[in-house]
């Protein structure tokens, strides 16, 4: 009877178990779909599709299920099926293309391209990535993408550039809308001022760019693209106040000027009065700021949907920082030491397609940039001038070649009051203009349906130094469903450097400036390597994102702390210099509401010079950034950012000089809670720098002696008054609280 019993409770499981669904996963191309997700919906039943997208799921219970199939570029499916007893149900399903999670791209290849179909490795953050941590200025936002680290050159003024893979500011090129806005002389204002609430998102290249973006983007680029008017809604405000006393505004409004003319209007408004000092050396601890900026956007409809866009925008900045009892009237005085800017900058850029059948565009970009300034008593008035304009041809032959042929044009005058635009005599004014021509050529050849060779190069003629040849070759690999991509590309870069306009090293403390020689041309070679690997699994989409780089350098210019600690001398390297290290991004994304964002990027930058190698300074040598995001069911969002930089060598005053020769590690971190109470009106707080990391109190060398007046001039070891060993902001913890309110 036992045995009677085991027998029936087998026949019986057996009978209950014994079902199968299978089939095959297919696009609507006719595609397999390998390695495709497959599961029954709240059960713990699922499988993955093998390399001819045939799948099977066993030993089913019968009955209703929900089954969901997904995978990497295709839009998830899900159906109801119902399975029966010993029944094998075939079950062939067919996925469509979703492009929702690969953004159109522009910086790679200067034309508009899905991220994944890019042969240049582009990192996109939206307008969501910024909002997690809100902050008054594109550069300040910039902390936490993986590899870019926004640099403060001066303790007073606050001043600072954006370093990519360790290579300083000027190597980094930034575009607005694609054009070149920011350079020069705005070189560290021009990321401040830019309304947040018209950027649609930020593009972030890394290496050389110069064979389409010309010789300034020798580490990099950076362009902001703002919204297009008729993608934006009614009215954006955005307003934010610190505990320290800040208050920032962003305000965007969509108008109509015409049944076929839309505009966008925007306004930043910043204002920090508060004279804080709460590492009690009679200093500022954060430089003073009375910023307003507008920018507007209008774009023209016109026959055969050609494109007409034109943009233009004001910024006016009055900042100073300095002892805590300096007046305006002592501007340019020995009473008091401060350092005051007055900055106005105009901007204008747009693109109009020609009414040709072919299809040509007409970028054109123009600003003007005045600054009136005294660091202690050193006037420094300076006024720059740059027109850009190119024609730019894309044409695709036979579905193998897309080419695009590029004629350009700039103009830079620049004039200061500083001997870098005397005459020989040293006495008679002399300012710098520079002519610019160059023309350029790219063919994107499609090897394969997965294999891309992008050949690229440009010749441009310096007025002043000569012909630029830049060339650049990208290829690239992916694999059939796009969950893996490989990229690799060799460019070669060129600048020409100017001092005053780009470090402001130059002009803040007591050191003497001193050219060494004529100052010639950088020229630098790059070489990357990249690889993506996206794993969609049935609660998450994980992206990997891995790179390598290696650049050297020939003639590069470095500011020289060292040889003499009364001066900083600036000449062309007698050696070379190497940036080269290793970069991976995560990106998880969770089907429950958390979404996970670390970074971390290991690099090694030296000079070598008569044989002996040294450290670059002001350069970690790791980096990591982070982004933990979760949002609650009722509408709350928590979010957490951070960074951490290792070590970084700092410029002494020699061997009396008490300060470190290095910078700790340090961790800046934030948190901050949002509640939507409806699609239109958010409110936002939290806390910044949680750990309150500020750096050593003595950071200014003699802060009070800032004139240097108590210093023996016939001592040339003798410390004096520096205010360029800086490598992270003053600020410490504070809270913040924002309203966003938007109409649609």
């Amino acid at each position: 009877m036992k045995n009677l019993i085991i027998i029936l409770f087998f026949l019986a499981t057996n009978n209950i178990f014994s079902q199968t669904i299978t089939g095959k996963i297919t696009a609507k191309n006719g595609d397999d779909i390998p390695f495709a997700n497959i599961y029954l919906k709240k059960t713990k039943f699922g499988t993955s599709s093998n390399e001819k997208g045939f799948y099977e799921l066993k030993n089913i219970e019968k009955g209703t299920y929900t089954l969901i199939v997904s995978s990497i570029g295709y839009k998830t499916k899900s159906l109801k099926i119902t399975i029966k007893n010993n029944q094998k149900l075939i079950k062939n399903i067919t996925l469509s293309d979703d492009n929702s999670l690969d953004e159109i791209v522009v910086s790679g290849t200067l034309r508009p391209v899905s991220k994944t179909a890019s042969p240049v490795p582009v990192e996109v953050y939206s307008e969501a990535f910024f909002k997690k941590n809100p902050t008054p200025s594109v550069f300040e936002s910039l902390q936490n993408v993986n590899g870019v680290r926004p640099q403060l050159n001066c303790n007073v003024c606050n001043t600072g550039d954006i370093h990519i893979n360790g290579l300083e500011g000027p190597y980094t090129f930034v575009l607005i809308d694609g054009m070149p806005i920011v350079s020069g002389l705005s070189t560290v204002y021009g990321l401040t001022g830019i309304p947040q609430a018209l950027i649609e998102r930020v593009e972030v290249v890394k290496g050389p760019a110069s064979t389409l973006y010309g010789s300034e983007a020798v580490g990099g680029i950076i362009n902001i693209i703002t919204k297009k008017p008729s993608n934006s809604p009614k009215l954006t405000t955005d307003t934010f106040v610190s505990s320290w006393g800040e208050v920032n505004t962003d305000l965007g409004l969509r108008y109509q000027l015409s049944e076929k003319t839309q505009g966008l209007l925007g306004l930043n408004y910043f204002n920090f009065q508060n004279r804080i000092d709460n590492n009690n050396d009679n200093f500022t601890d954060l430089t003073l700021q009375n910023r307003i900026s507008l920018f507007n956007k209008i774009n023209i409809e016109r026959k055969s949907n050609k494109v007409f866009t034109i943009a233009g925008r004001y910024v006016y900045e009055d900042r100073w920082g300095g002892e805590l009892d300096w007046e305006r009237e002592f501007r340019g005085t020995d009473i008091k030491y401060g350092e005051s800017i007055y900055t106005n900058r105009w901007e204008l850029f747009g693109t109009y397609q020609l009414p040709t059948v072919k299809n040509i565009n007409f970028q054109f970009s123009a600003n003007g940039h005045y600054q009136d300034s005294f660091y202690g008593t050193d006037a420094y008035d300076a006024e720059q001038f740059i027109a850009f304009g190119q024609l730019v041809y894309n044409k695709q032959i036979k579905e193998t070649h897309d080419i695009l042929l590029g004629l350009a044009y700039r103009y830079t005058s620049y004039d200061d009051n500083t001997f870098a635009t005397y005459e020989d005599d040293g006495i008679t004014n002399k300012p710098s203009i520079i002519h610019l021509p160059g023309i350029f050529l790219q063919d994107e050849i499609s090897l394969s349906k997965r294999k891309k060779l992008l050949l690229g190069a440009r010749w441009d003629h310096n007025s002043l130094h000569g012909n630029i040849f830049s060339p650049r070759i990208n290829y690239k690999w992916n694999s059939r469903n796009n969950s893996n991509i490989f990229r690799a590309s060799i460019g070669n870069g060129f600048r020409v450097a100017n001092v005053f306009t780009e470090d402001h090293a130059a002009l803040t403390g007591a050191r003497e400036v001193e050219f060494k020689g004529d100052l010639n041309p950088e020229t630098s070679w790059n070489v990357n390597l990249n690889f993506v690997k996206k794993i969609n699994t049935e609660n998450s989409f994980i992206t990997l994102d891995a790179s390598a780089f290696y650049t050297y350098f020939n003639n590069r210019i470095l500011p020289d702390y060292e040889t003499d600690v009364n001066k900083i001398i600036y000449a062309n390297l007698d050696g070379y210099s190497v940036s080269k290290g290793i970069s991976l991004n995560t990106d998880v994304l969770f089907t429950n509401g958390l979404s996970i964002n670390l970074g971390a990027t290991l690099m090694d930058v030296s000079v070598t010079e008569n044989d002996i190698k040294t450290r670059q300074l002001l350069t970690e040598s790791f980096s990591g950034v982070w982004s933990i995001s979760y949002r609650f069911n009722n509408d709350f969002k928590l979010d957490y950012t951070g960074n951490l930089y290792g070590s970084m060598r700092l410029p002494l005053l020699g061997p009396n000089d008490l300060r470190d020769e290095y910078s700790p590690w340090y961790s800046i971190q934030n948190i901050q809670l949002s509640k939507k109470f409806t699609n239109s009106f958010e409110v936002y707080g939290g806390v910044k720098n949680l750990l309150n990391f500020t750096p050593a109190a003595n950071s200014i060398s003699r802060a009070f002696d800032p004139f240097d007046k108590q210093v023996d001039p016939n001592n040339p070891d003798a410390l004096t008054f520096d205010p360029s060993y800086v490598y992270a902001s003053n600020q410490g913890i504070r809270a913040f609280i924002g309203l966003r309110y938007t109409i649609f």
